[in-house]
């Protein structure tokens, strides 16, 4: 734990709506310097670095900025603050405690990318977190950040706030970009890709909020300070939402790949309620259940995916053995029955005839054959959606019947014994 933060350095120091205060502690040394260098050499910084994208799916960053670079004619840099996932925070902390390195993150991608216009995506249940970034979008405009001429680089950047209305779905980039065109949010069939049809159909770079403040730490140390944290595959900082049963629940920021146990031991203070650990929900209602067995786990993204696990959003649940463990299930199911947007049949009867059996799991009337079906769903889901909303939506269920000990002709979970 002898990491110091450098994400949320300014999270609970600085006063948010002051940018002069923002400055003071740092603030847009890494915009000028990224100014100094130019966008090719901050695209090299990125590459170099080998930051890979906090929303999810850990795509590497620095191969996004390039391909949105190179294409011609009006291009978009989105940030997606769309933070929907069960169990997720560190958006909102960001946005309410440090708005400006996010509108910093913002300016510096659309430089790299030659984007002359960016639009902040924000969750519309996060009221405080768009009240902060418009003054802080405010707050850049009339300090000569954005505009006209930035920094007299002869850069010129327009960011607006688009609110999201509620809709789960939208967090994926096809759906959001429907979303800001004003349409019903479905995705859309892959390829083309963002980078090379995007909002309007034109060449658009998306990022997470994390994605983004990661960016200014590392222009301004480099790729060698930024590899230092982590593994040399997937090294960085990293936000992980720890939540549940522990003591200190909270924001926690540490390298890639700290253990699991020690977020939940050291960061977390331990285990509260019955005191016993049962399990931990790792990326969210899109994640998987890890097993007390697989706690010492480094929490990096390959080394997830190697143990059919995944670090998602960066959610960190944890459930003792007191949980009932089977509501949260029926909770999960029920959860992306009513967000599946329906465009594929997959996902939309998928995640019904999911809540079905599910349901009779709950109520301990389960059917012959139900737990055969359960799965067989699953994988259809998973094969055959054409979003992540239906492709992960079988995930957390499958795992906590594979690893907790589940056993049909009792109806029990033998590692929660309430």
């Amino acid at each position: 734990m002898s990491y110091q933060p450098v994400l949320t350095a300014r999270v609970g120091v600085v006063d948010p709506a002051s940018l002069k205060d923002y400055e003071a502690h740092g603030g847009f040394r890494a915009l000028r310097h990224a100014i100094a260098i130019g966008p090719d050499a901050v695209i090299d910084l990125v590459t170099q670095a080998h930051v890979l994208g906090r929303g999810g799916a850990a795509f590497p960053a620095g191969i996004k900025w390039k391909a949105v670079n190179e294409e011609h004619g009006p291009k978009f840099v989105v940030a997606n603050a769309d933070e929907s996932e069960p169990g997720t925070f560190k958006d909102r902390v960001i946005m309410e405690g440090d708005p400006f390195s996010l509108v910093e993150g913002v300016i510096i991608a659309s430089y790299a990318a030659l984007a002359e216009k960016a639009y902040i995506y924000i969750r519309g249940e996060y009221p405080q977190a768009i009240a902060c970034v418009q003054q802080a979008i405010a707050a850049c405009y009339a300090a000569g950040y954005l505009g006209e001429n930035i920094l007299g680089a002869g850069f010129n950047l327009q960011v607006e706030i688009r609110k999201g209305a509620g809709a789960y779905i939208c967090g994926e980039e096809t759906a959001l970009f429907e979303s800001i065109e004003g349409k019903r949010g479905f995705p859309r069939l892959k390829p083309p890709f963002p980078t090379q049809s995007g909002l309007f159909g034109r060449p658009t770079l998306i990022n997470n909020v994390e994605t983004l403040i990661n960016a200014l730490p590392l222009v301004l140390y480099g790729p060698d300070w930024y590899r230092q944290f982590g593994p040399s595959d997937s090294p960085g900082p990293k936000l992980y939402c720890l939540s549940g049963r522990v003591r200190h629940p909270g924001l926690v920021e540490a390298p890639m790949g700290t253990p699991l146990s020690e977020l939940i031991y050291e960061y977390g203070g331990g285990v509260t309620g019955s005191g016993e650990l049962g399990g931990v929900l790792l990326g969210g209602a899109a994640g998987a259940f890890i097993s007390p067995e697989m706690i010492d786990v480094f929490m990096d993204f390959a080394t997830l995916r190697e143990i059919d696990a995944a670090l998602g959003s960066g959610v960190v649940m944890v459930f003792d053995t007191s949980a009932d463990i089977k509501g949260v299930l029926k909770r999960i199911a029920h959860f992306f029955a009513h967000e599946s947007c329906g465009k594929c049949f997959p996902c939309q009867l998928g995640t019904q005839r999911q809540v079905e059996i599910i349901d009779r799991l709950a109520a301990d009337r389960l059917r012959p054959g139900d737990l055969a079906l359960l799965r067989e769903v699953g994988q259809t889901m998973t094969d055959a959606s054409i979003c992540g909303l239906g492709q992960t939506a079988a995930g957390a269920i499958r795992t906590a019947l594979d690893r907790f000990g589940y056993e049909a002709s009792t109806g029990e979970f033998y590692t929660f014994q309430r």
